[in-house]
């Protein structure tokens, strides 16, 4: 099994904050990344499909093709974009890098299977600062 990776980035801000709870809990809970203002990081994506190798061209996948397929279905929706205000995929869930790694998939998953023969989306890797990541499975 080979394991193939293509980093992206983009700069987006958002919010953390439960409608359902105070805006003292609020504070409690998410700190400074409740701020009523907004906040923004400049995140960057790793999307790793794994395969074998196709024996004609010796690619998992062709990471122009993934690099394309993650710019117009991801990045192009979420780069200086409000994720709480801004994104259709995240309408009415938690602007968390939890749920947004989570939504990402969904979109990136079945998309993948139609570029590449033999391979299939591993993991993605969240970045939302240096020392901040999800990673997710699926």
């Amino acid at each position: 099994m080979v394991y193939v990776s293509r980093k992206e980035h983009f700069n987006a801000a958002h919010k953390l904050y439960n409608p359902n709870w105070s805006l003292e809990k609020n504070v409690e809970v998410f700190g400074p990344c409740a701020n009523a203002n907004w906040h923004g990081h400049n995140f960057e994506l790793i999307t790793t499909v794994k395969g074998e190798p196709n024996p004609e061209t010796g690619f998992v996948i062709d990471l122009k093709q993934l690099s394309t397929l993650i710019r117009r279905e991801v990045i192009d929706k979420l780069d200086h974009k409000n994720l709480n205000m801004d994104v259709d995929f995240l309408e009415g869930k938690m602007a968390s890098c939890e749920i947004l790694v989570i939504e990402i998939w969904k979109i990136l998953a079945p998309k993948i299977k139609e570029i590449s023969e033999t391979g299939e989306l591993h993991s993605l890797k969240l970045y939302e600062t240096p020392r901040n990541y999800v990673e997710y499975f699926g």
